[in-house]
């Protein structure tokens, strides 16, 4: 483990709000209905169709991999294929996930700048091989949002992709992994970053913002629903004591913890990346939509904040390059120290004969694969 308040690796690095601790120990004592019987299972229901504007079904489960690949299979043929970007968490981060749940669904890079599906390329692959019964038949999409190198799709890029999907048969899938970062960033309601968009089915991830162990299956449509309750059960997803999953989400929607857990994450992340800027030697991407930082590190940086206990991730796709992810758990001092200690050890670095600045690169994130 790094040194406390030194963790930037990811948001899932870090425990649980207080609020969400306590509902799980109000909820030890006792006895309910298991499986999803209990009245607060049901609470969660009502909190979210109140959330979201409308009438859905929900499905506790235990991991963002068993919500996603659960939501895919129902959207998804076997003999089909699931439209993706090639940088999105399904493909290069569930371990075959989505194509074991689906069945043997074929996932197919979908290419965008900031790891966005482009409309055009879109349009270009919804109308690839769909009679050729040798090759795999479009069958859903699936759209990170936000995606997995920070970036933010707006409502209108949102709906135009959903558009364009629907037109032609195909069910749309949202991973919401850090679905409260892009909501706050937005400044949109749930329902018109999901449903009213076009999304059939939404992966609600919380574990990242907050909860324990607590992701959700949103479903929008009825024929969804039908399958998904037979699919959480056979996957081995539908907990006997549903009331500690239930617990955590009913605090994590009260007074909108989750929203003032990702506003401050993100608040945290554009403080970190106006604090590199001009310092010797480092190179801040694009300001930060969500919680994460990119930026450009000589190697000798790198080193020493290894050295001081720093923990993030580095040269995952190309030298010199990192990424900080700031959490609801960090502190506006801890974001400081790390941006400080950068500075000491840039400044140190610019004083060495032959230091130089890392490569910069003006294009798209297109291989940030990371949790």
């Amino acid at each position: 483990m790094s040194e406390a308040g030194r963790t930037f690796l990811s948001d899932n690095a870090f425990g649980a709000s207080p609020e969400v601790l306590e509902a799980v120990t109000a909820v030890a004592v006792g006895d309910a209905a298991p499986y999803g019987a209990d009245p607060l299972t049901e609470a969660v229901r009502h909190r979210l169709r109140e959330l979201f504007e409308r009438d859905l079904d929900v499905f506790l489960v235990s991991s963002g991999t068993a919500a996603n690949g659960l939501a895919l299979a129902t959207l998804a043929q076997p003999w089909g294929s699931v439209l993706c970007h090639p940088d999105s968490h399904i493909d290069n981060d569930e371990g075959g996930a989505a194509e074991f749940f689906t069945g043997g669904s074929k996932l197919v890079g979908v290419p965008g700048a900031d790891s966005k599906i482009d409309p055009d390329a879109l349009l270009r692959a919804l109308g690839r091989r769909t009679e050729d019964p040798h090759g795999v038949r479009p069958s859903a999409l699936s759209i990170s949002q936000g995606t997995e190198s920070g970036s933010v799709y707006t409502l209108d890029e949102l709906g135009a992709l959903c558009r364009d999907a629907r037109a032609v048969g195909l069910g749309v899938h949202m991973d919401g992994a850090r679905f409260a970062n892009a909501l706050s960033r937005l400044g949109a309601t749930p329902a018109e970053m999901t449903w009213k968009a076009g999304v059939d089915v939404l992966s609600f991830g919380t574990t990242k913002n907050g909860t324990i162990s607590a992701d959700a299956v949103v479903s929008f449509t009825p024929a969804a629903s039908h399958e998904l309750r037979a699919r959480v059960k056979r996957a081995g997803q539908l907990a006997a004591k549903t009331r500690f999953s239930a617990a955590q989400l009913q605090a994590y929607l009260a007074d909108d913890l989750w929203l003032r857990n990702a506003s401050r994450a993100n608040t945290l992340a554009t403080r970190l990346w106006e604090g590199l800027q001009g310092l010797p030697g480092v190179v801040p991407h694009g300001a930060p939509e969500t919680n994460m930082v990119f930026c450009g590190l000589t190697p000798s940086v790198v080193k020493g904040l290894l050295a001081q206990g720093y923990a993030f991730y580095h040269d995952r796709w190309e030298p010199g390059v990192v990424r900080f992810v700031t959490s609801f758990a960090h502190s506006a001092a801890e974001v400081d120290g790390l941006t400080a200690e950068i500075g000491r050890l840039s400044r140190e670095g610019a004083d060495r004969p032959g230091a130089r600045r890392p490569r910069h690169r003006d294009e798209s994130w297109d291989h940030c694969l990371w949790a």
